[in-house]
């Protein structure tokens, strides 16, 4: 039988790839077999990621980007090709959240949001999908977020940038699924709810009253553990999602639904 979920041969990159989910993620691709390139601002910070990939056999490389710089992608994008001679996956996970609504925040906090999670994106795939048109394969998965679809009536919870940043993401997968499927590249998005990361837990996770309004909605009753995102990254990752496009797939434990 084959494995659909075996991706050796397979080159992943990864941006934000040096903690939280974008870390989790790349070590599941080198799990399952694939070469991974991890990309973050600060190429320091990925030096633990990439010795725990070493550590289960899998090849590395660590490229330092910031995916708001136009010339910092091309480079990344180019030294990854140069490194390990193709590109099968591109998980864009970088991204930031600026609490606060409308009437709050700087112009400053909205643009960095913006940038890094919508114009970052853009610019990754502008440099990415090239080369898998002319491969004619490759598999693009979008880090969206549930707050794209809902949004927090709690007042110091307020993240608006945020919510029009992963709205947009959405947007971008759909025009970009319809244009490439001819390539044969598929482009889908994940929509997590709130999972354990190191960014959620010094900030959500120590506010109680969230929490317990999170745990008390969610028919699962907690937030998402580490790990439990991977299945679904993988899947879209995958050949086992072969004619799987455009989607917006939520990861949430069913707190939209409810």
């Amino acid at each position: 039988m084959k494995n659909y979920f075996d991706f050796t041969g397979k080159v992943a990159v990864v941006t934000g790839a040096s903690s939280g989910l974008g870390a989790d993620a790349a070590k599941a691709y080198a799990e399952c077999g694939a070469s991974v390139a991890l990309l973050a601002r600060r190429k320091e910070k990925l030096a633990g990621v990439a010795e725990e990939i070493k550590a289960l056999g899998g090849k590395v490389i660590t490229v330092a980007c910031d995916v708001t710089d136009e010339q910092m992608v091309k480079a990344a994008v180019d030294e990854v090709i140069s490194s390990l001679g193709r590109i099968d996956i591109l998980l864009n996970n970088a991204g930031v959240a600026v609490a606060g609504a409308v009437h709050q925040l700087s112009e400053a906090d909205w643009d960095k949001v913006l940038d890094t999670n919508l114009k970052g994106m853009y610019l990754m795939c502008k440099h990415v999908v090239p080369h898998m048109m002319g491969q004619n394969y490759g598999k693009i998965v979008n880090l969206s977020s549930v707050n794209a679809i809902i949004g927090d009536k709690v007042p110091v919870l307020a993240r608006h940038s945020y919510n029009a940043s992963k709205a947009g993401v959405r947007g971008l997968t759909l025009g970009m699924a319809a244009s490439y499927g001819v390539y044969g590249i598929t482009v889908n998005c994940v929509g997590p709810g709130l999972f354990e990361s190191e960014m959620t837990e010094n900030t959500l996770f120590k506010n109680e009253q969230f929490m317990n309004a999170y745990n008390n909605g969610n028919p699962m009753g907690r937030p998402g553990r580490r790990g439990e995102l991977n299945g679904t990254i993988l899947y879209l990752s995958s050949d086992a999602s072969s004619y799987v496009t455009g989607q917006y797939i939520v990861v949430d434990g069913g707190m939209s639904e409810v």
